[in-house]
């Protein structure tokens, strides 16, 4: 049998598990498989806080350089030509600038990028997405 304190020593155990499982969207079912998911977790989190971190302190960089990237917007008939440059490039640029294309409703149809040493993007799109507006 087992005693009192054990019993409760396990139940808070489990409960522990349970609540990692939750954070790290973990569907193991073993404890073993799920420390190892929570391990795989905390790695992808950390990758992140790297990569976060790289754009930080190149957004920084830009800053104090005054190399903000250059935009130029054309208008196509019924959609738009965009054309974004910059003297640097950095970690994370493409996916921001995407994002806030996302953010304006703006409907890429086709895009080009480069992103060696500096960086170019050419974004050609249509209307814009109808959207609700934030009052």
């Amino acid at each position: 049998m087992m005693s009192r304190e054990r019993k409760k020593a396990a139940a808070a155990l489990h409960e522990k598990l349970q609540i990692l499982r939750s954070i790290t969207h973990s569907h193991a079912l073993s404890n073993t498989s799920i420390i190892t998911d929570a391990s795989e977790y905390i790695k992808e989190l950390k990758q992140k806080v790297v990569r976060i971190n790289k754009e930080i302190a190149c957004a920084e960089a830009a800053l104090k350089q005054d190399s903000f990237p250059t935009v130029m917007v054309e208008a196509l008939g019924h959609g738009f030509l965009i054309k974004v440059f910059s003297d640097k490039s950095c970690p994370g640029l493409l996916v921001s600038i995407l994002e806030a294309f996302d953010e304006l409703g703006l409907n890429v149809l086709e895009a080009t990028a480069s992103c060696d040493d500096t960086f170019r993007l050419e974004a050609v799109g249509g209307e814009v997405r109808n959207q609700k507006l934030n009052h």
